[in-house]
């Protein structure tokens, strides 16, 4: 038998095509066999109180980021629920505790504006307002943020007078109108180094009157005495020390402007030594009664915003999660993301 023998060159070109043609031959041969193949079946999605109460134990057990995944899969596919409310409110609560502030504004404006009337409705502007408080910025930043969220918190005052929230509401609301005055003061104390003394006084006038319950009125007025006594308005600058000393006559800073007076020699017997109680009968019978904080207490500071306590281990806390409405619930019929709503009786 002789040998055949294949020439390399031909070898190059007919080689591809015969694997081609086999590739070819074995793709379409399973195509032949997996004609009839069934693909496997989607995944089933859990029942609606399932979801609800997975989202619940995810809560308490701190994976927020789970709880809002379970709530939002329950409003994807059951629409129709009696458990979407709910799923509503606490997939806005579980952002609110993620951190994730905007998400959760967007959430709790859904659920207010598709359920005015519920039992929850005073829960859910709590939480929005608490979502803009916890956004407020450094005092040496801008404070819008802690304007809307003062427009939140006296909309829940507003909206509901009576309910627990109201209260916690006020006491953070007081917690702003602490830090706007801080700003206030921030700005003025650069206008005085700047020797910017009209707009240093506009600053702390600002804060005695629009600010009384804070605790930066004190300072506000020791500092007015200072910019009067450089400007050589000593008449101001003796009736703004009277104001201090007449109602925190304890504080450090009447006894800064009482020095002050002291080394001016303006001090007269209408002024009450530094830490002596001063009672009503006190006050000089010449004092304005059109000056802001003239009235003893009228400007003292409650003892919950004695300090800036956005940054102390003393600052109000959100209300626990056993205080919003977490308890699971039973199951109920229910009606396929597909379906539609039942006819209007």
């Amino acid at each position: 038998m002789s040998d055949i023998c294949i020439k390399p060159q031909l070898l190059r070109h007919v080689l591809p095509r015969v694997l081609s043609v086999a590739l070819l031959t074995s793709l379409s041969g399973c195509g032949l066999f997996n004609e009839n193949k069934k693909l496997p079946p989607a995944p089933k999605i859990a029942a609606p109180e399932t979801l609800y109460n997975n989202g619940i134990d995810a809560l308490r057990t701190k994976r927020y980021t789970l709880a809002a995944s379970e709530f939002e899969t329950l409003q994807q596919n059951y629409p129709y629920s009696g458990y979407i409310a709910n799923a509503q409110l606490m997939e806005g609560y579980a952002y609110y505790l993620k951190g994730k502030y905007p998400e959760a504004v967007q959430q709790l404006n859904r659920f207010i504006s598709l359920h005015p009337t519920s039992s929850d409705s005073a829960y859910a502007y709590y939480l929005r307002a608490l979502c803009f408080y916890e956004q407020i910025a450094d005092v040496q930043r801008d404070q819008q943020g802690t304007a809307e969220s003062m427009d939140a918190l006296e909309e829940v005052i507003t909206r509901f007078p009576q309910s627990k929230y109201a209260r916690d509401a006020q006491l953070k609301i007081d917690l702003c109108r602490d830090h706007l005055a801080g700003k206030e003061m921030l700005v003025g104390r650069y206008y005085q180094r700047e020797k910017n003394y009209e707009g240093a006084i506009n600053r702390y006038q600002r804060v005695v009157q629009d600010f009384q319950t804070t605790n930066h009125v004190p300072e506000a007025l020791e500092r007015m005495v200072e910019v009067y006594l450089d400007l050589g308005l000593t008449d101001q600058a003796r009736k703004s020390a009277i104001v201090l000393g007449y109602n925190y006559s304890g504080s450090k800073w009447y006894r800064y402007a009482y020095d002050d007076l002291r080394r001016y020699h303006l001090l007269n017997d209408k002024f009450p030594i530094p830490g002596k109680v001063v009672t009503a009968s006190d006050m000089p019978q010449d004092a304005e009664p059109g000056t802001p904080g003239a009235r003893k207490g009228t400007a003292m500071a409650p003892d919950a915003i004695a300090t800036d306590t956005r940054n102390e281990n003393t600052q109000p806390q959100a209300m626990p999660i056993k205080a919003a409405p977490v308890t699971p619930v039973k199951a109920e019929p229910t009606a396929p993301a597909d379906s539609a709503p039942p006819p209007a009786k």
